[in-house]
């Protein structure tokens, strides 16, 4: 695993911001199921494509060295977006604070290698915290789909920031705070639909993009860019893209100063 440097110019992050127990119980009971395409997580397997494309396009040092991006993937689950970019040639930690969670991820990797021409990808039960107390730091951190479900956002940013090398790059995907998300990603995707188990969600834990840049410059990150991603014709459990819409799904860049 990558080893850090002093935080000396960190903030400082909040103890157990990262870590919720009752959205880890609810995700660790469905980690058997992570990588059934047609299971509880469809909607991931469907977003997964569109999600890690856009992220290596915007990890730092691409195009301008040869050496791997350092890339911490925070709350991986079974390790479905962090398998991906491990794919696309990156150098990938898959943390998560579910032991079945990581459990489900090393199976599937042992039963599924990655093939030739792939980074490294280890697998690691713990929090961000664990990683900070470690002065752990990386090229880039992701966070998708996570910062809606853990205790404290606000600090959970901070604790992304001290993951991460001066000028490396924090990326975070997540639900905007409308009555559309309301309508399409909590009521329609659980209760009508049953895309995803009920109770997934929050609504009162979505975060608006402007929340979510304020609580980033509070932590020494500056917004670069920001995306929508919203489903194909073919709806929410089969493809989706990239789209000028925030309303509902996005997702966003940020730079450490």
């Amino acid at each position: 695993m990558p080893q850090g440097m002093p935080l000396n110019a960190a903030p400082g992050p909040v103890t157990n911001a990262s870590v919720c127990p009752e959205e880890i119980a609810r995700f660790s009971a469905l980690a058997q199921q992570w990588w059934d395409p047609t299971g509880p997580m469809r909607p991931l397997h469907a977003m997964n494509t569109v999600r890690t494309e856009w992220i290596s396009r915007h990890l730092p040092l691409r195009g301008r060295t040869s050496r791997r991006v350092r890339l911490l993937d925070i709350g991986c689950g079974a390790g479905l977006a962090s398998e991906s970019l491990a794919t696309a040639g990156h150098d990938v930690l898959g943390l998560d604070a579910s032991a079945d969670g990581i459990a489900a991820a090393r199976a599937h990797l042992e039963a599924h290698p990655l093939p030739a021409g792939s980074g490294p990808l280890t697998y690691r039960n713990g929090s961000a915290e664990d990683l900070v107390a470690e002065e752990q730091r990386f090229d880039a951190v992701i966070a998708l789909e996570i910062i809606e479900h853990v205790t404290d956002p606000e600090a959970f940013m901070q604790l992304l920031s001290a993951l991460v090398e001066p000028g490396g790059t924090v990326i975070v995907s997540t639900m905007n705070r409308t009555l559309r998300s309301f309508a399409i990603g909590k009521v329609g995707a659980e209760y009508l639909l049953r895309l995803l188990p009920v109770g997934t969600h929050d609504w009162k834990k979505f975060i608006r993009p402007s929340d979510l840049a304020r609580q980033a410059r509070a932590a020494g990150l500056d917004m670069q860019t920001i995306t929508g991603l919203t489903p194909g014709p073919a709806g929410w459990a089969n493809s989706w893209k990239e789209t000028r819409d925030l309303s509902v799904n996005y997702i966003a860049s940020f730079i450490k100063r």
